[in-house]
């Protein structure tokens, strides 16, 4: 814990960096396919939409003592009731309860009536504990309708906040696209997996976009207070600045984020081994898949992104150009007090050690202070020019 806490205080403090901007193109490569995954599974196997958008009877059978190969139990029951049932999709929800999906079952309320009969009398329960709906597809389609109205819309004012906020579109257009990004991904592992699309999955959809947008928020805050800090120095780029926003904030996200998950996993543990499918498993498995997401977006994605996009401006070329001239004149600067602090070390040490021949091995006091004064000087030419001896070290 200790060591990862020194961590994050180095990135902060600037005396360790990891390089995003500059393996920009990596994180773009890589956010790429999978970008095509995601799509080949959302256009080519397409959602599995649940009944609430699909529309078609729902029926849900409680307190069965013995609910072993219920799946081929059920379909029999339906099918005795009704010969020409359509297909259906029997899930079992805890211990002792089923949930039957399928298109509209019968023509009537006579044809529900001998389904429930049928499954009561194979499951013996009382037909009290069979509950019967039917969603029609006019309902389907309003939810499908409300879904994507509220997803223009969120996007819209994000948008609008974040180019006021931020006093460029640049900015938010970077956010608008980590937020995009999050979204087909987040989507197109539904479709690869072939998890079920419910109302309360678009709940979940809409909450992680917030969370995304949260997260890169604070990542951009700094890139701005960095940026600005820069333009009054001349000391750092427009993408060191931007770089630098990423490693001051990327422990807090990392903690952030597993802060988040850690709930929402016990959800899902709880879910899949006690609950079954439901509203809460449904909710947890997007906010979980969204939680990871979006923290790799606003690290990898919209930062990176927004750097490219500024990278042009001249304004941020001047920038650029001041940055190169300030860290050439310290790398100069930390080189000749190297020199010179290896040469007064030297000096000292053959002094002290001349003494220590003439006054059995005391050495003089005049000697050990200059050896002190020039290791002082050398540590504090690499402190007050961290960036600078870093791009140095780096390069040799």
């Amino acid at each position: 814990m200790a060591s990862f806490a020194q961590f994050g205080n180095d990135l902060y403090s600037g005396r360790r960096q990891i390089n995003f901007i500059g393996r920009r193109r990596t994180w773009y490569a890589a956010s790429a396919v999978i970008l095509v995954l995601a799509c080949i599974g959302l256009f080519g196997r397409g959602l599995n939409l649940s009944l609430d958008f699909k529309g078609g009877s729902e029926i849900k059978v409680s307190g069965i003592s013995q609910i072993e190969n219920y799946q081929d139990r059920a379909k029999n029951a339906i099918e005795s009731a009704i010969p020409s049932a359509p297909s259906l999709d029997i899930t079992k929800v805890g211990d002792d309860k089923l949930t039957i999906d399928s298109k509209k079952l019968g023509n009537g309320s006579s044809d529900t009536d001998r389904v429930s009969a049928a499954l009561a009398t194979e499951f013996k329960v009382s037909t009290d504990e069979i509950t019967s709906n039917f969603i029609g597809p006019s309902w389907g389609s309003q939810v499908t309708t409300k879904a994507r109205n509220a997803l223009i819309v969120f996007l819209a004012l994000v948008s609008i906040l974040l180019a006021i906020y931020f006093r460029t579109w640049k900015m938010a257009l970077s956010a608008l696209v980590a937020l995009i990004h999050d979204l087909v991904l987040t989507v197109g592992i539904y479709a690869l997996v072939g998890i079920e699309v419910s109302p309360a999955s678009v709940i979940g959809f809409l909450t992680i976009l917030g969370y995304s947008i949260y997260d890169t928020v604070v990542v951009f805050d700094k890139v701005r207070e960095n940026t600005d800090e820069a333009v009054a120095t001349g000391s750092r780029s427009y993408a060191q600045a931007a770089n630098y926003a990423i490693n001051q904030t990327l422990v807090r996200s990392i903690n952030t984020s597993v802060v988040a998950l850690l709930p929402v996993g016990a959800l899902l543990i709880v879910g899949f081994t006690v609950l079954g499918p439901g509203t809460l498993l449904d909710l947890a498995l997007a906010l979980f898949i969204g939680i990871a997401v979006g923290t790799y977006s606003s690290i990898f994605i919209a930062t990176p992104l927004l750097a490219s996009l500024r990278a042009k401006e001249p304004a941020m070329l001047e920038l650029e150009r001041r940055a190169r001239s300030f860290q050439s004149s310290q790398h100069a600067a930390i080189g000749q007090a190297d020199d010179a602090a290896g040469l007064d070390a030297d000096t000292a040490g053959a002094g002290a050690a001349a003494q220590g021949e003439n006054m059995s091995g005391v050495i003089a006091p005049e000697q050990a202070k200059a050896a002190a004064q020039a290791r002082r000087t050398k540590v504090r030419a690499r402190e007050v020019h961290p960036l600078a001896i870093r791009d140095r070290d780096e390069r040799e």
